[in-house]
């Protein structure tokens, strides 16, 4: 059969570096395995057009591949075209670059490769809740211009510990996120999801769920994004729910980028009411070069965390993912019972609630 994926290109890191496993150079490690059995094994990064691999292939491609880092769009149309699709494959977490519902109605299967990434992510909310909180950004980029006023760089410092701290999602990421703040000794640990985390779990980080979202911001100093993109997520933090923010507050979102608006971010750091933002996550990825959330700051010349999507593609994740996606391939070859926590869309019907209540 022929296999499709749709990975980022590595350029001469992935080269010099064998462990970059989910890009075009190093193929997640599955070529030999593939074409051993007989597979046709087609890897592009080319996924934008009617002229690009993505489109060409995919018309009868039986099992695509694809990873949220370089996402190809597999939308309704294309779909309705691609009469040999079976099985969609993210390799890493996170499919919404799939027109789910087109999936459904076709039959199609759409998998990922659940927990591969979970750890890194919550590290990299970690990492960027404090950088903004500290003032890191602009205090690194002063040392690199050569200059020293510690006083521009203090004036916008806090600690994280005093300050209430809440999740959007409570889910694999947004409970390990909440492990992970415990001992920094906030004043309280708040999080908003669709369904109450078990008794146990939530005592074991001593976190508060608040059910309206806007009574949620409202109460928090510092937000952090973890949950899926769906018909129920797109753009819900919007110009009207930042309105509800505290003044001041930081805003964190390593889940997708159009959960978030971004031009009411960027108008919300500007007028000082966030005083910053950070992720990973684009609305477009990869991100034009004119995007307004490359150079967003607020008041002070500050608040702006942003990088390449690549919280959930470390070395360490790339091994699990890499792993995970020849097992689906292997399960579904083999005819084998899939995972019940990597199943999507399993034949004709959602699996997972993951991507909104049906």
């Amino acid at each position: 059969m022929k296999i499709l994926a749709i990975l980022y290109k590595g350029g001469n890191a992935a080269t010099s570096e064998p462990r970059l496993l989910g890009t075009v150079e190093n193929q997640l490690g599955i070529r030999k395995w593939l074409e051993s059995q007989g597979h046709e094994y087609i890897v592009s990064e080319s996924k934008e057009g009617p002229d690009s691999d993505f489109q060409k292939h995919i018309v009868d491609a039986e099992i695509l591949i694809t990873t949220p880092f370089h996402p190809g769009y597999l939308t309704g149309d294309l779909i309705a075209k691609a009469k040999n699709l079976k099985l969609c494959v993210t390799a890493g977490v996170g499919s919404d670059h799939i027109d789910l519902n087109s999936a459904v109605k076709h039959g199609i299967q759409v998998l990922e490769v659940s927990g591969s990434n979970v750890v890194s992510v919550a590290e990299h909310v970690m990492m960027s809740i404090l950088l903004l909180v500290r003032n890191f950004v602009p205090a690194h980029e002063m040392i690199e211009r050569g200059d020293w006023m510690v006083s521009d760089i203090a004036r916008n410092a806090f600690d994280l510990e005093g300050k209430v701290v809440g999740t959007i999602g409570a889910g694999r990421i947004g409970y390990r996120v909440l492990q992970r703040l415990v001992p920094f000794d906030c004043k309280e640990l708040l999080y908003y999801d669709y369904a109450p985390l078990p008794e146990a779990a939530a005592k074991a980080v001593n976190a508060r769920r608040v059910e309206d979202l806007k009574d949620f911001v409202s109460q928090c100093d510092i937000v952090t994004v973890n949950c899926p993109l769906h018909e129920g997520t797109l753009g819900l933090v919007n110009a009207e729910l930042l309105k509800h923010f505290k003044k001041g507050a930081w805003l964190v979102n390593t889940a997708r980028g159009a959960i978030c608006d971004k031009d009411a971010v960027a108008a919300a750091l500007a007028s000082g009411h966030l005083n910053g933002y950070a992720g990973d996550v684009w609305n477009v990825q990869p991100a034009p070069k004119d995007h307004v959330l490359r150079t967003a700051k607020n008041t002070l010349g500050g608040g702006n965390g942003m990088v390449p999507h690549y919280s959930g593609t470390t070395l360490d994740a790339q091994a699990r993912y890499a792993s995970g996606t020849k097992s689906i391939i292997e399960n579904y070859l083999s005819g084998k019972a899939q995972e019940p926590q990597n199943i999507i869309v399993g034949v004709g019907k959602y699996e997972s609630k993951a991507y909104g209540q049906r």
